[in-house]
């Protein structure tokens, strides 16, 4: 669903068209390669910590906050903020960006990897 909104200037002056979307359903679908993830993380709000925390809202919060989940000594002393690039980095190779995490698997793809946050920020943002 789009959202259109025009603005106009004065008479005789140029206008500007601001285009704002919402995303649908097929925009926040869990890409692909979310798929291995679900294995261990739920991403709904609300959501039940599994073998790994749910990850609702994980975009933009510190690390090791999720009420109830029992975290890595490693990631609970990170003092990380899980932001696009520190995410990016984590899902890259989580042992080394936080040697001692519990996380066994990354994910090697640049392009999945930016799926994945795309559709983590969604799924915050509802």
């Amino acid at each position: 669903m789009k959202l259109f909104m025009c603005l106009a200037a004065g008479a005789g002056a140029a206008g500007a068209l601001v285009v704002a979307t919402v995303p649908t359903e097929a925009q926040t679908a869990a890409p692909p390669a979310f798929a291995a993830c679900k294995a261990c993380h739920t991403v709904q709000k609300g959501g039940r910590n599994g073998v790994g925390p749910n990850l609702n809202g994980v975009v933009g919060r510190p690390a090791a906050s999720v009420p109830g989940f029992n975290y890595s000594a490693a990631l609970k002393k990170s003092k990380l903020r899980w932001d696009d690039a520190t995410l990016d980095q984590f899902l890259a190779a989580p042992t080394k960006k936080v040697p001692g995490t519990r996380m066994p698997i990354g994910m090697a793809d640049p392009a999945k990897r930016k799926a994945i946050i795309a559709y983590l920020k969604a799924e915050g943002a509802k």
